[in-house]
């Protein structure tokens, strides 16, 4: 038998089949997908980090700008505008001021998703 859920371990009583889809892992770690690129691309880690880098600081700037980033076939940075509203804190139910904010979208190519989608 497992251990309790409130410790964040899995109790085996209540476990999913190892091939259902909530079971397969979902992240890749920053140093996974700079393994994966850098063999991908036969460079070393070090220039890997750097690219990848370079091109996370740049989409950065540029989106900072107002400037939409498009890479043909998989998509497009940009940045969308939110407004200032009130919001209700749940525990209480009282008015909450959220501020204006800006905040970072991406948009997947027709591409991008029929890949995804297997068309």
């Amino acid at each position: 038998m497992g251990v309790s859920r409130s410790r964040g371990l899995r109790d085996e009583r209540f476990a999913a089949p190892v091939d259902h889809p909530m079971e397969r892992r979902i992240n890749m770690t920053k140093s996974e997908l700079i393994d994966a690129v850098a063999a991908a691309a036969d460079v070393s880690k070090s220039d890997a980090e750097k690219t990848i880098g370079a091109f996370f600081d740049t989409v950065v700037a540029e989106t900072k700008k107002g400037n939409k980033v498009a890479w043909p076939g998989f998509g497009a940075f940009s940045t969308t505008k939110r407004a200032a509203r009130t919001g209700r804190n749940p525990q209480t139910g009282a008015p909450v001021k959220i501020a204006a904010s800006t905040a970072m979208k991406f948009s997947a190519s027709s591409t991008l998703k029929s890949t995804l989608n297997g068309k």
